[in-house]
C-alpha cells in the first residue's frame, strides 16, 4: 500500500489536481491506495466514483497541515504501508516514519532565496527522503540549485490520460460559435503575471492587421483576470479576444481541440516559475501545437520548431515573430501532427513505468 498526501486534488480544477488525480488512478491498478486530501465542498460525489479511499481534511491552512499529519501518522502506524508520495515538501514537515518518502517538486514551490527560513526547511526534508521527484530538466537544475543533494533528484514529467472523445454536440456549438474566425489561438490557464497574457494580446494587436479574423480564447480565471480585460478594451480587441471561465471539461476540450495553436509563453515573475507545463501537452493529443516561454521547464513538453516554438516570454517581437510564423502557411499544422506523436510519450501507463523504478 501507497499513501499519497495531496494539497491540490479534484474535484477542484487545475495542472496540479491533474497530475494528482492521474497518478493516483495509474498508481491504483497496480497498488492500494490510501489518499489524504483537502476538504473541498461536494467532494463526496467525486470520492465515492473512485476505487480508492480518499480522507478530506478541513479547517485553515496551518491547522490542516497539522490534523492531516496526526491522521497520516496514525494510519502510519495501524496499516502496513510501503512508501508516501507528497505532492509538496510541506506535506512531509510531520510525517514521523522510516518508510520510504518520495516528493514530488513542480518549480514554484522550491524557489527560495539560499539561506532562507524556506530553503532552510526545503533542504532538510528533501534531502531525506528516498527520492526527490521533478516535473522537468529545469526543476531538477533549480532543486540542486536550492542545496538538494544531486543524487536524490529524478525527472519523471507529468503524465496525461487518453484524450476524450469529444462531445458532437459541444463541438459543433463551439465551431458554430467561432464561425469564420481564424487563425485561433487558445491560452487554457489562470490569469497571473507569470502565464504571460498581456504580452500575448499586445501581439494580437499587431497580428490582427494581417490576419483581420484572428481570434484568441482565453480560458481561465484569476488575479489579472480585471486586468486582462481591461486591457483588451482599451486595445479595442474584444472582437478578437473571447473569455471563458468556469466551463464545463467537454466545452474545454472542444475549445482546444477547434484551435490551431495554443499559446503560454510563460515568463518568471518574482519566484513563481513554469516547472513544466501539462498543458502544453493535453493540447497536444488535439493536434495542436504550442508557443511556451524559454524561462521554465517548457522544452521538457516542447520540442522546438518540431511540436511547436520555444520564445522568449519577455519579448513581445519574439512572441509576435513567433506566432506569425506559426500562422504563416499554416506551418502550425505540420508542428501539430508532430506534437500528436510526441504526447504519446506522456501517457500516464508509460510515465508510471518511470515510478516503478524508483520504487523498486
Amino acid at each position: 500500500m501507497y499513501i499519497i498526501i495531496t494539497r491540490a486534488f479534484p474535484p477542484e480544477l487545475g495542472g496540479m489536481q491533474s497530475l494528482m488525480w492521474g497518478l493516483t488512478k495509474e498508481m491504483s491498478k497496480n497498488f492500494l491506495i490510501k489518499v489524504f486530501a483537502d476538504y473541498q465542498e461536494s467532494h463526496e460525489n467525486f470520492d465515492n466514483c473512485e476505487n480508492f479511499s480518499i480522507e478530506r481534511v478541513g479547517g485553515i491552512k496551518f491547522l490542516r497541515k497539522i490534523r492531516k499529519a496526526q491522521l497520516v501518522n496514525q494510519f502510519l502506524r495501524e496499516n502496513k504501508v510501503k512508501g508516501i508520495i507528497a505532492d509538496h515538501w510541506k506535506s512531509l514537515e510531520l510525517i514521523n516514519t522510516n518508510k520510504k518518502k518520495y516528493c514530488l517538486i513542480h518549480g514554484k514551490e522550491i524557489n527560495h532565496p539560499q539561506g532562507s527560513s524556506l530553503n532552510q526547511r526545503l533542504i532538510k526534508v528533501l534531502n531525506n527522503v528516498e527520492k526527490v521527484i521533478a516535473n522537468s530538466e529545469y526543476t531538477k537544475k533549480l532543486a540542486i540549485k536550492s542545496g538538494v543533494v544531486e543524487h536524490k533528484v529524478v525527472v519523471i514529467n507529468p503524465g496525461v490520460s487518453p484524450v476524450q472523445e469529444l462531445n458532437k454536440k459541444t463541438s459543433d456549438k463551439v465551431e458554430s460559435l467561432l464561425k469564420i474566425k481564424t487563425p485561433r489561438l487558445i491560452t487554457v490557464s489562470r490569469f497571473d503575471k507569470r502565464k504571460n497574457h498581456e504580452k500575448v494580446i499586445m501581439a494580437i494587436r499587431n497580428l490582427k492587421q494581417l490576419y483581420p479574423n484572428i481570434v484568441y480564447i482565453c480560458v481561465g480565471y484569476g488575479e489579472e483576470e480585471e486586468n486582462i480585460k481591461k486591457l483588451v478594451n482599451e486595445l479595442d480587441l474584444t472582437s478578437q479576444v473571447m473569455f471563458f471561465k468556469e466551463i464545463s471539461l467537454d466545452l474545454k476540450n472542444s475549445l482546444v481541440a477547434k484551435s490551431d495553436i495554443f499559446v503560454m509563453p510563460s515568463v518568471i515573475h518574482k519566484t513563481s516559475v513554469e516547472g513544466f507545463g501539462i498543458s502544453y501537452i493535453e493540447a497536444a493529443q488535439y493536434n495542436v501545437p504550442s508557443l511556451g516561454g524559454k524561462d521554465g521547464g517548457a522544452s521538457d513538453a516542447i520540442v522546438h520548431e518540431k511540436t511547436g516554438l520555444i520564445c522568449d516570454g519577455n519579448s513581445l517581437d519574439d512572441i509576435y515573430s513567433s506566432l506569425n510564423f506559426m500562422i504563416e502557411n499554416k506551418k502550425y499544422k505540420e508542428l501539430g501532427e508532430n506534437a500528436k506523436k510526441y504526447a504519446a510519450n506522456f501517457q500516464w501507463d508509460k510515465i508510471l513505468d518511470k515510478y516503478k523504478k524508483i520504487f523498486n
